[in-house]
């Protein structure tokens, strides 16, 4: 894009495509995103484009936004017509055309293809470090804190900016009982990377982590429960003291006993620390899963 016989303003446009587009297009893909204010199905398109982007994050894939009424010589330049429009850009080339994908399988698709394809750090690097991943999820699920953490730091000084790996890392802070550094960590992430399901659920692990608080004396705590049913307070503390205990089909149940007894009961408070749980266990999970339905049939049975 040439400069000659532009005005400043036109010129601080082109030098911000430059740094925002063309330069990062040289080691990742970048999404282009032609859209205005005043265009409906832009602001349909635009939450889709950035959740994929923060989910790609770490396969090398940004997004960069282009206003066509703020910035005209850049959308005359690409020959936008209409919008939303949206290019794919690798090496300050433009790669694909992208426009007619408007749904997140259809855009992801096309962007798993293209990752193939094309030499990206970030994608290389994604392939490399998932086998580790792979195994530090698997120590974190039976439960080994400190190998946890061993395995996630090693990821996280790989790729500091890798999703998965803040989250395991997070998570392994959290089961060693490190909440405060758990803490710290999170509140290091840009406002996109806590988008990415994956940091999403270390919140809520960590939110989770602080709301379950041993109790000395569950067995006491039960019999208080099963001799005054109709204390949530009481059964919300017990749900609590199993979590810290590690016994997340208690604690579940009863939660799912208040919400059967009272589902708006301090505002809906059991419903939220399912959900929580959820979240903060995988929402893939088979646990999860079964989960859920006792939770719809709590809900609407």
């Amino acid at each position: 894009m040439a400069s000659l016989g532009m005005s400043a303003d036109e010129k601080a446009a082109l030098d911000a495509f430059r740094r925002d587009v063309i330069e990062p297009s040289m080691t990742a893909l970048v999404i282009l995103d032609f859209w205005a204010e005043w265009c409906g199905p832009c602001k349909q398109l635009t939450p889709i484009l950035e959740k994929i982007a923060a989910d790609y994050a770490d396969k090398g894939v940004i997004l960069a936004k282009v206003n066509v009424d703020e910035q005209k010589l850049i959308a005359a330049q690409f020959r936008v017509q209409s919008i939303p429009t949206v290019y794919a850009v690798f090496q300050g080339q433009l790669v694909a055309d992208m426009t007619q994908f408007r749904t997140e399988a259809q855009i992801t698709r096309a962007l798993d293809q293209m990752l193939k394809q094309l030499p990206i750090q970030g994608a290389a690097q994604a392939q490399e470090i998932e086998p580790l991943i792979a195994m530090g999820e698997e120590v974190l699920a039976g439960g080994d804190a400190a190998r946890a953490l061993g395995i996630f730091q090693q990821i996280y000084e790989m790729a500091p900016d890798n999703a998965e790996a803040l989250s395991g890392l997070a998570r392994a802070l959290i089961l060693g009982g490190q909440l405060d550094e758990a803490d710290a960590l999170l509140a290091t992430l840009s406002d996109e990377q806590k988008k990415a399901p994956a940091l999403s659920r270390a919140a809520s692990a960590l939110a989770l982590a602080r709301d379950a608080k041993p109790v000395d004396d569950l067995a006491g705590l039960r019999a208080r429960v099963a001799a005054q049913p109709e204390d949530h307070a009481a059964r919300f503390e017990l749900a609590g003291g199993l979590m810290a205990a590690g016994d997340r089909d208690g604690a579940a149940d009863a939660l799912l006993d208040i919400i059967r007894a009272d589902k708006a009961w301090q505002d809906g408070a059991a419903r939220n620390q399912l959900l929580k749980m959820f979240e903060a266990i995988g929402l893939e999970d088979p646990w999860v899963a079964a989960t859920r339905r006792k939770l719809s049939a709590a809900l609407f049975g």
